[in-house]
């Protein structure tokens, strides 16, 4: 489901003019970043969350602080190992929310969500 779901997010932000910078980015032990765009504002560094209902909270609620300061750390080697360190970043949360045949009911793109 989570691989559908960061799938769904790309080709959402490809139709909005976002251009795929990588996708389950790594950076050795420390985590991975699902995606990472660039729309000619500033390079975004995305969590995808997909669920199926909000029985357990919306799919935001689960980037915890912690996952949060993973992406942080991330993104921090990211730019460092592309030498784009002075450019304007911003850290978002996709929601891709499907029904449990796996059809889309919406996505939600939660910029600056922390």
């Amino acid at each position: 489901m989570g691989e559908l779901g960061e799938k769904l997010a790309a080709d959402y932000l490809k139709k909005n003019n976002c251009r795929i910078l990588a996708s389950n980015y790594r950076a050795g032990r420390i985590g991975e970043i699902d995606l990472v765009v660039s729309d000619h504002e500033a390079i975004s560094f995305i969590e995808v969350k997909t669920r199926t209902g909000k029985k357990y909270g919306t799919p935001a609620e689960a980037v915890t602080y912690a996952k949060q300061m993973t992406i942080r750390r991330v993104a921090m080697c990211f730019l460092k190992e592309k030498g784009l360190i002075n450019n304007p970043v911003r850290f978002d949360v996709i929601e891709v929310m499907l029904t449990k045949e796996g059809k889309v009911l919406s996505i939600n793109h939660l910029k600056n969500a922390f």
